[in-house]
């Protein structure tokens, strides 16, 4: 799945990153839609991981959810 699929797909997917990041806001969530580089800024503001962290964490978590 691209990420502009994942961004189609977002309101199905949002509850699978709640899952994984409960510290971001629904305001979070709502702005992001499903972008990577938004989710990415939103991991590292939120969650207080570097940059590749935070990359790292949502690329995980996009191929596991991909499989749905």
């Amino acid at each position: 799945m691209k990420n502009d699929t994942m961004e189609g797909k977002w309101k199905q997917f949002k509850g699978e990153a709640k899952k994984q990041w409960g510290n971001l806001t629904d305001d979070d969530y709502d702005q992001a839609q499903g972008d990577r580089e938004k989710m990415i800024g939103k991991i590292q503001e939120r969650h207080g991981r570097s940059r590749e962290d935070a990359e790292r964490e949502y690329d995980d978590w996009y191929s596991r959810i991909e499989q749905y």
